[in-house]
């Protein structure tokens, strides 16, 4: 079998990007027609702010991973910490989706993987066609755990 990997999506982040760059024009202009005015150029800290949610949000789709392959799904998540987890495809028991409002609009979703053990539940946030890989993770489930 290939190799799946899921990724957060980056819908939301480049929705987050282009709502920053509005702002940072709508600012820019209301400065420049404001300029005799008390307003200050503090104002121009506002879209650099607003740019800090998209870009860490990046960030954080940037270093969280999960790759299935063979027998096994492996979560990794962290920067300069990172933590693994490895999941059994055989002791995967149900994949979950849960799709907000916003969510169903752009077709992402989140995934929930329950498995047998202590630690029963990993769940992976705003991906891309949630039900398609929920399917795709119970099938390659199902596949290691069929009698030969």
């Amino acid at each position: 079998m290939t190799e799946l990997t899921i990724q957060p999506t980056a819908k939301f982040i480049k929705a987050g990007a282009i709502l920053a760059a509005i702002i940072f024009l709508g600012l820019e202009i209301a400065y420049l027609v404001l300029w005799n005015t008390a307003v200050g150029p503090w104002v121009m800290a506002v879209p650099v702010l607003v740019l800090v949610w998209p870009a860490m949000r990046a960030l954080r789709r940037r270093f969280t991973r999960t790759t299935v392959t063979g027998d096994r799904l492996r979560y990794e998540t962290g920067m300069a910490a990172k933590s693994t987890r490895n999941i059994q495809l055989s002791k995967v028991q149900d994949v979950r989706v849960d799709q907000r409002l916003a969510q169903r609009i752009f077709n992402v979703g989140d995934l929930s993987i329950e498995t047998a053990g202590e630690a029963s539940r990993l769940t992976i946030h705003n991906v891309d066609n949630p039900q398609g890989l929920a399917d795709e993770i119970m099938n390659r489930a199902q596949k290691g755990t069929a009698p030969m």
